[in-house]
């Protein structure tokens, strides 16, 4: 038990230096980067020496880069991720809030028709292997992989909205009306599905070669068990394992990749905020999306690494008491 929590506890540690260390490189940068905020603000208009003071100080710009640092790093340990510079001068915590729920909208979607089509299909193809299927559908995966998905994103849209108009191709929603239509949905999700699809068919048709060569399924093929209960049955919760830290890994790679699918079919989440944020210099929200996203994909691995040790019966054993005692 000892055991377990030290490795819970190392865990933790990690994770909190590696969210302090996004926090402060990205700060940094952004703090170095060329542009001038405070005229983005205000737009192309003179701007008096007065009145840029007056916005510099009602920001805390004014201030040093340390002292500014030091204080930003307090307030988001406090929860506090400040306000957006700008006209609205709202809590980014909140406006991110009010972008979360359409981001998790496409993202889980894509999140679970990857896992599910890469599980299906990877074991399809190690069942197939050397054969015109396997070829098909390993061809397909390492093309599809290679394709960025904002880009198969504007090939869907020349397609399916432009050439045969059958699907929209930007916003959440037709005009006037509130919550997500469905239609809206399909390409963002698809785009967004894809690579992952393809590169989880990969890792699973792998790790069902693997599984199929133990000597276990020699031993159900013995007792005369069907091709089918062998590969279903007992070859695939063996080759799932891979599979549990890879899918977990993947939902923050559909997370971050939803920064540029959002821009191009203008699904108002907080990629879309991102991106408008980054055209405005608007630095606070700039940082608290990369927090959030940060936050959220530290708190999906750290499950991932907890669900993997109580799946694997070899993490088990290796926290076990009794294997220690034995020893």
């Amino acid at each position: 038990m000892t055991a377990v929590v030290l490795h819970i506890a190392r865990l933790l540690v990690n994770s909190l230096l590696i969210f302090l260390a996004v926090i402060t490189v990205l700060f940094f940068l952004l703090e170095i980067a060329p542009g001038d905020p405070v005229q983005t603000l205000v737009g192309d208009v003179p701007l008096s020496d007065e009145f840029r003071e007056r916005i510099t100080a009602a920001y805390g710009l004014d201030a040093p880069v340390a002292e500014r640092y030091l204080l930003y790093i307090g307030n988001v340990l406090t929860g506090d991720l400040g306000y957006s510079f700008g006209t609205n001068n709202e809590p980014v915590l909140s406006l991110i809030l009010s972008r979360a729920g359409n981001t998790l909208a496409i993202a889980l979607p894509s999140f679970v028709l990857s896992t599910i089509g890469g599980i299906v299909l990877g074991a399809i193809a190690a069942r197939t292997r050397k054969r015109w299927l396997d070829a098909t559908i390993s061809g397909t995966a390492v093309g599809l992989f290679s394709i960025p998905n904002f880009w198969f994103g504007m090939v869907l849209i020349l397609v399916f909205s432009i050439a045969l108009d059958w699907l929209p191709t930007q916003g959440k929603s037709p005009y006037g009306e509130s919550g997500i239509a469905f239609e809206y949905l399909i390409l963002p999700v698809v785009a967004m599905a894809t690579t992952e699809l393809a590169y989880k068919t990969r890792i699973m048709r792998s790790s069902m070669i693997e599984a199929l060569g133990q000597d276990f399924i020699d031993t159900a093929r013995s007792k005369g068990l069907s091709s089918r209960a062998i590969l279903w049955r007992h070859a695939l919760p063996n080759a799932l394992l891979p599979m549990v830290t890879v899918a977990g890994y993947s939902l923050g790679f559909v997370l971050a990749g939803s920064v540029l699918v959002e821009r191009v079919f203008g699904w108002p989440g907080m990629g879309l905020l991102f991106v408008d944020a980054i055209e405005r210099q608007n630095n606070m929200v700039i940082l608290g999306v990369v927090i959030v996203l940060t936050v959220v994909i530290i708190i999906v691995n750290l499950l991932t690494d907890v669900l993997y040790g109580v799946i694997d019966p070899r993490l088990r054993a290796r926290f076990s008491p009794r294997r220690k005692e034995s020893a």
